[in-house]
């Protein structure tokens, strides 16, 4: 089928869609819900036989759903109706929920169901939920109603349900006196990603993202506590709970240690080390060891990778390298493993061009690190999505295991066309020859696990239930090899006969040169599409990698 996509913006849901409908042989092109006309330029000129909304924050006008049909997908159950439909759910803590595909109608996600399905909750961030359960529900709920549409004899029924109003702040609100940790975590969890909870730190009005719990410290509620790297942690009621994101009036989503320079005055509450505390706790850099292995995980929020994160993980590598293990797991967070350099820490830097070098070198230093381990064998295992030089970063270990289901973005180009580093010019030409190593640099649309596999970029896709456990299993039966020595041993002639040819070296200088002209040069393009990106500007059009419509080569169909 010809499918159009009209979406607020081209974010995880829909990257996965669209590539779950274009494996199966549609035809999808996709518009960004900028202004009603603009939509009824888009059907005019793609003809869809069907349109698709998988994010949208605004109705489809009539001009369009009452002569196209159009489907919503909802993140609510059956009958649930409303633009705040997962907030309420977590924070009310609903044992159930679901996902809605259902037809576009006068009145807003109260048109006739075509399809859904459901997942039980657990307790995590609306981001979270919305990457991992929301959207693989979703991935069943539309391709289902694709179906039953192009097969032209289901009816789909109209359900009676309750409409919930939009969320405010009002209703977010955090009473540090009277809430405890388990009400204060919903609270924030319901508001991740955004809007965030609207509350004051040091006097100031901001607000609160990433949140964590804690198990031990206490104090009187709502006094600060203590600091640890960029997070904060503020007593509750019954406990206390970490701080590690906020966006302060008319600013950016920062680190809140680096927001507020005034949290540098709080006690600093180190963890003994990089070993994973046994208590819950906020930990960004973990480390445990079994069966010869050892894993090494990193919780950066959102994926992005700091100057000094990309440091300290560098540290716990050399650190974890010099252990009695013959494997080491590269874990990264529960919902992305990297998305390289940091840009919201760049943007809000004395000098961005500075900060983007600095970053970039950081980040380099820990591939290198990565790539030159001569006592273990290393493996990236891809539990949650990638991106940009995150992507590259992993493949710089020996092994790179991928979750079902992760998306990846393996480009920098949508970046104001920056040219990348994390020796993307050393690893990728090897496995996938130069062509395809240019076409995977020159692609600026999401890739499926799946897809890197059967490129040769990645090395290995892995079911999405029981992927840590698998994991684990894998790792431990590479480090009890009968040959490993010998993978070991060829490894380092590997490495050495590489470096032989050409250096390390020579590869980083080069990328870094190119760097350098995206950084200081004269075309400012990735200065401004970082602050597009920080500051989550509105589009303005739609790119045309996306809206295959409206390339001039477009063939309208008959």
């Amino acid at each position: 089928m010809r499918i159009l996509f009209l979406t607020h913006s081209f974010n995880s849901l829909s990257q996965r869609l669209y590539c779950e409908l274009t494996t199966r042989g549609h035809q999808v092109s996709i518009e960004f819900d900028i202004a009603d006309s603009v939509s009824e330029e888009a059907v005019a000129l793609f003809k869809p036989e069907l349109i698709v909304a998988p994010f949208l924050k605004r109705p489809i006008p009539e001009s369009i759903w009452a002569r196209h049909g159009c489907l919503i997908v909802h993140p609510g159950i059956v009958g649930d109706r409303g633009p705040s439909a997962l907030d309420w759910a977590i924070q009310q803590g609903v044992g159930e929920w679901g996902v809605t595909v259902l037809q576009a109608e006068a009145e807003m996600d109260a048109g006739p169901v075509w399809a859904s399905a459901g997942f039980p909750m657990r307790p995590a961030r609306k981001s979270s939920l919305y990457r991992n359960e929301v959207t693989e529900a979703a991935v069943r709920a539309v391709l289902t109603a694709v179906d039953r549409v192009a097969g032209g004899e289901f009816v789909p029924a109209g359900v009676a349900g309750q409409a919930h109003a939009l969320m405010r702040q009002a209703d977010r609100a955090i009473d540090w006196q009277q809430h405890g940790t388990a009400e204060i975590l919903a609270r924030l969890n319901a508001a991740d990603g955004f809007p965030g909870v609207a509350d004051s730190l040091f006097g100031e009005p901001c607000h609160l993202f990433d949140a964590w719990p804690e198990a031990e410290l206490k104090g009187v509620p709502g006094e600060l506590l203590g600091r640890r790297e960029t997070a904060i942690c503020r007593a509750t009621r019954d406990g206390a709970v970490w701080l590690g994101h906020v966006r302060r009036a008319g600013g950016i989503k920062l680190p809140t240690t680096l927001a507020f320079a005034e949290a540098a005055a709080l006690p600093e509450l180190p963890l003994a080390g990089f070993w994973k505390s046994p208590h819950a706790t906020w930990q960004d850099i973990a480390y445990e060891e079994a069966a010869g292995v050892g894993f090494l995980s990193f919780e950066f929020y959102n994926g992005a990778m700091s100057t000094t994160q990309c440091r300290r993980l560098t540290e716990a590598f050399n650190w974890a390298s010099s252990r009695p293990t013959r494997v080491i797991v590269l874990r990264g967070g529960s919902d992305f493993w990297s998305n390289g350099i940091h840009l919201n820490t760049i943007e809000a830097a004395e000098s961005p061009s500075d900060e983007s070098w600095a970053n970039i070198n950081a980040i380099d230093d820990l591939a290198e690190a990565i790539l030159r381990c001569p006592t273990q064998l290393t493996v990236a295992a891809l539990a949650g999505n990638a991106g940009a030089g995150g992507c590259f970063l992993a493949r710089a270990a020996d092994l790179v295991w991928v979750r079902e289901g992760v998306m990846l973005n393996p480009h920098y180009k949508n970046m104001g066309n920056l040219y990348g580093s994390e020796f993307w010019t050393y690893l990728l030409p090897p496995r996938l020859g130069e062509a395809g190593a240019r076409d995977i640099m020159q692609h600026r649309l999401p890739m499926t696990a799946q897809e890197a596999v059967r490129l040769g970029f990645y090395d290995a896709c892995l079911p999405g239930p029981g992927f840590a456990v698998d994991v684990a299993r894998r790792a431990a039966e590479l480090a009890a090899a009968e040959d490993f020595s010998s993978r070991l041993a060829a490894k380092q002639a590997r490495r050495q006969a590489d470096e032989a040819v050409k250096p390390l070296a020579a590869y980083r200088a080069e990328e870094l040169a190119e760097m350098r002209r995206n950084f200081y040069g004269f075309d400012p393009s990735y200065h401004v599409a970082r602050y597009h990106f920080v500051s989550r500007s509105q589009h303005s059009w739609t790119p045309r990698h996306l809206a295959r419509h409206r390339d001039l080569d477009w063939n309208i169909p008959e």
